[in-house]
């Protein structure tokens, strides 16, 4: 509890939360600045999470929840919108690519002692 007490108060960082038949369905969590997860500039918007509950998926919602993103970052004057993914994610990497994200990069990080990589895919905002 308390590092979601920290993630909600922190000035830079947005949550966003979508009802499906006022069911609470998912969220997305965008961040700026010095929030983001990685050095990527004052002009970029990260969404460091975008989630939908299992039994919500296949809605749109996840497409909704991006869209949303999106036009945040517009809102916010900024150039690039990015997100980490797992390498193995074939279908959210699928999903960010048809939503027009690349990748961009990759970064590593250990869960345990296994080796993870994540993409770091970005759309650039018109």
């Amino acid at each position: 509890s308390e590092q979601l007490k920290k993630e909600l108060s922190n000035p830079f960082s947005q949550f966003y939360f979508i009802y499906y038949h006022n069911d609470l369905a998912g969220y997305v969590k965008v961040n700026m600045n010095e929030a983001q997860s990685e050095k990527m500039g004052e002009d970029s918007l990260e969404i460091e999470r975008i989630y939908i509950r299992k039994s919500h998926q296949k809605h749109g919602l996840g497409k909704y929840l991006l869209n949303e993103a999106v036009k945040i970052a517009a809102a916010h004057n900024k150039k690039n919108i990015w997100l980490g993914v797992w390498e193995k994610n074939e279908n959210a990497i699928a999903f960010y690519q048809k939503m027009g994200f690349v990748q961009t990069g990759e970064h590593s990080f250990y869960m345990g002692d296994d080796k993870q990589v994540d993409f770091i895919m970005t759309k650039t905002l018109s």
